[in-house]
């Protein structure tokens, strides 16, 4: 089971809202200047995905979750993301 395309908007979403200005991760946000802007619209509902715009949402999601060293197992939202991303050995 993977994370639902209407789950990694919204967790991605939450993420650049709670995390653009932690310098640490400042190149995460640099290189997905495009996805993570395009799920934040589309969360809010200003604006609808087209199909190149899920690419890149698609590819930040994977760097994401690359990032964290975690397999998507099909996540509700970013509190469960970041809880098993702390919970790695």
């Amino acid at each position: 089971m993977t994370t639902d395309f209407s789950n990694k908007i919204d967790i991605l979403s939450r993420f650049k809202v709670l995390y653009q200005e932690d310098n640490e991760i400042e190149e995460f946000f640099e290189f997905n200047d495009i996805g993570l802007p395009l799920a934040y619209l589309a969360s809010e509902g200003l604006c609808e995905v087209s199909d190149d715009g899920k690419k890149y949402i698609a590819e930040t999601w994977d760097m994401f979750l690359s990032t964290l060293e975690v397999e998507d197992t099909g996540f509700s939202d970013l509190d469960e993301v970041l809880a098993r991303a702390n919970k790695k050995p």
